[in-house]
């Protein structure tokens, strides 16, 4: 299960008892996992518009459930897909939506959310006063804790518009992945590796380590990498076990996106580099001629080593 998800629920137990919602069957370890961050029920729509129309179906899921049993709030996790379903529900619901949030607590007027406002310089806090509170979570965030409930599927049918149905693919593009929050590995270029091409070096360095590449502010102003890939206090904050920062110079507000990982290996040419403070590992030197030499010794050893002659 995602780590968003479990952070989504231990944010709801906070507002009353949680629920859940998927598209199609519940998987026994799904329910399971749900259960222990205690969502009591999961709401299962198996209907095939949930996998043919995404975000167009559980924005038309989300709305007729609330309809039909009004919740406390709505909470999805920030991000661009979760931002186009919080903005579509509120629509359609004709209810407040709050955006950035990174923490929410029961309030005498309802969900009291707080938002990251100046790149993280302070917090407000904010309540929705018209319809359902409808919450876009910064789920990188929060911290996840288990409450363990027995969870219990409850299938739900429903009919989707035709409006839901209406949609045609007409392209496809390559995406990168964007499940930063939770990578165990985070390969991050800055400005150092010089060009879109040398950025390449990023993504093989994560490909090689099965992590997930990214960027810093200065690399996705330069188009080197997506805005979905900048890690930073306006990005995605990484809690990764280990973090590569590659032609990093290591600004604050670079720090604040990655300071939470386990294990931090820096490589930059210039050693005064404010990362090289926060490294466990630091190389100094040319990133174009580091890192090959790190691609290969890891081909190196994980070839397998040829069996002795007799």
């Amino acid at each position: 299960m995602r780590r968003a998800t479990c952070a989504l629920l231990t944010v709801a137990r906070r507002l009353g008892t949680p629920a859940a919602v998927l598209g199609g069957p519940v998987e026994p370890a799904s329910l399971a996992a749900l259960g222990r961050f205690g969502a009591a029920t999961v709401y299962s729509v198996p209907a095939p518009e949930m996998t043919d129309h995404p975000v167009s179906a559980r924005v038309e899921a989300l709305v007729q459930l609330a309809g039909r049993r009004p919740p406390a709030a709505i909470l999805v996790a920030s991000g661009r897909e979760g931002l186009e379903i919080a903005g579509r529900v509120a629509v359609r619901l004709d209810s407040g939506i709050l955006s950035d949030v990174v923490d929410v607590t029961a309030g005498p007027d309802g969900p009291v959310a707080a938002q990251s406002v100046q790149h993280g310089a302070y917090r407000v806090e904010s309540v929705v006063v018209r319809g359902t509170p409808i919450l876009a979570v910064r789920t990188e965030h929060i911290t996840v804790a288990p409450a363990p409930v027995t969870a219990v599927v409850s299938p739900v049918r429903m009919t989707f518009p035709g409006r839901v149905r209406a949609v045609r693919q007409v392209g496809r593009d390559r995406v990168e992945p964007t499940e930063l929050s939770t990578a165990a590995v985070v390969v991050a270029g800055g400005r150092g590796v010089g060009s879109r091409a040398g950025f390449d070096l990023v993504r093989r360095l994560a490909a090689a380590l099965d992590g997930v590449p990214a960027g810093t502010h200065a690399a996705a102003e330069q188009g080197w990498c997506p805005a979905e890939m900048q890690v930073d206090q306006v990005g995605t904050i990484v809690h990764p076990s280990l973090y590569l920062a590659l032609g990093v110079s290591g600004s604050m507000r670079h720090r604040t996106g990655m300071h939470g990982a386990g294990t931090i290996v820096a490589v930059d040419s210039d050693p005064q580099a404010p990362i090289f403070e926060l490294a466990d590992l630091g190389a100094v030197g040319d990133v174009h001629r580091v890192v090959p030499e790190l691609l290969a010794e890891i081909e190196r050893r994980r070839s397998p080593t040829p069996e002795p002659e007799e």
